[in-house]
C-alpha cells in the first residue's frame, strides 16, 4: 500500500486490518475506508486467510467516526452517485463469506460503531466507551442504523441515537454489541483464542453458513426454512462435509480442504 492509514498484516490464518491514524483517534476518511475495503478483498482472495481481524492502532481509539477536522470533506457528497463509499463498505462486509472479529481497544463512536456492527464477533477492553454522538454536530447515524437496529434492542438504539450520550463496555455487551469484555492487557490473548476457535472448523461450512445467514435475514420463516433445507442438502455434498463425517466415524481430527 502506498498510503499507511490502514495496515494489512497477515498473521498465520488471520488477516489483520488496522486503522493507523492514532493521532486522529483512528477517524474515518476516504483512505481509511478504501484501506478496509482492500483488506476485505485481499482476505477473500487468499485461500490461506480464514479470519479477518479489524482494529485500530494504539490504545486510545478503535475508531472515533468520521474525521471532523474538515467537516466539509467529512459530509461532502457527489450527488451524481446513488451510493457513498462508507455505505459500500458496509455492503461489502455483509456479503463477506469469511468471519470477521472486531478488536476494540479504545473509544468506538459514530462511524466506528458501524465498523463494530459489520463484524461477526467483537471483543473489547473493559475501559472502552461507545456512542452515537452525531446529533451533537447536527447529523444522525443514518448508515450505522442499517446494521445496529438488527443487533441492539430498539429502545436502546433510540436512546443512543437521539441523545448522543456515551455508554460503557458493560452496557454494550448487555445490548449485544460485544461477545467478550476483558482487561486491556488480555485483549490480544482473547482475540487469539477466538481466532483459534474459528480456524479449526470447516471453511466450507463457515463460507456457506455465512452466505445462508445473510440470505435469510429478510425472509419469513416459511421462506427461510424452505431455503435452508435446500442449503443443508447442498452442503452435505461438499468435500468438507464428507471429511467431517468420516473423521467423526474414525475418531480423528478432520483435515479440511475448504472444498
Amino acid at each position: 500500500m502506498t498510503d499507511d492509514s490502514v495496515i494489512l498484516d497477515k498473521r498465520g490464518q488471520a488477516l489483520w486490518i488496522t486503522i493507523n491514524r492514532p493521532e486522529k483517534r483512528n477517524a474515518l476518511n476516504g483512505d481509511v475506508i478504501a484501506g478496509i475495503v482492500r483488506g476485505y478483498r485481499q482476505a477473500h482472495d487468499d485461500p490461506e486467510v480464514r479470519v479477518i481481524v479489524l482494529t485500530g492502532a494504539g490504545d486510545k481509539a478503535f475508531c472515533a467516526g468520521a474525521d471532523l477536522q474538515n467537516s466539509g470533506a467529512a459530509f461532502a457528497m457527489d450527488f451524481s452517485r446513488p451510493n457513498v463509499d462508507y455505505a459500500d463498505l458496509l455492503r461489502l462486509s455483509q456479503n463477506a463469506t469469511k468471519p470477521a472479529i472486531a478488536r476494540v481497544g479504545g473509544v468506538c463512536m459514530a462511524g466506528g460503531m458501524g465498523l463494530l456492527c459489520m463484524t461477526d464477533t467483537a471483543v473489547a477492553a473493559d475501559h472502552v466507551v461507545f456512542g452515537l454522538p452525531e446529533v451533537k454536530v447536527g447529523v444522525f447515524p443514518m448508515q450505522v442504523l442499517s446494521l445496529l437496529q438488527n443487533i441492539a434492542p430498539p429502545r436502546l438504539v433510540n436512546e443512543w441515537a437521539l441523545t448522543g450520550e456515551p455508554f460503557d463496555a458493560k452496557a454494550a455487551q448487555a445490548a449485544g454489541l460485544l461477545n467478550y469484555i476483558v482487561p486491556a492487557a488480555e485483549l490480544d490473548a482473547k482475540i487469539d483464542w477466538l481466532i483459534g476457535r474459528l480456524v479449526d472448523k470447516s471453511p466450507t461450512a463457515i463460507r456457506r453458513g455465512k452466505y445462508a445467514m445473510r440470505a435469510i435475514a429478510a425472509m419469513s420463516f416459511d421462506e427461510a426454512i424452505a431455503y435452508l433445507e435446500s442449503q443443508i442438502a447442498l452442503l452435505a455434498m461438499t468435500e468438507d462435509a464428507k471429511e467431517g463425517l468420516k473423521a467423526f466415524a474414525e475418531k480423528r481430527k478432520p483435515v479440511w480442504t475448504g472444498k
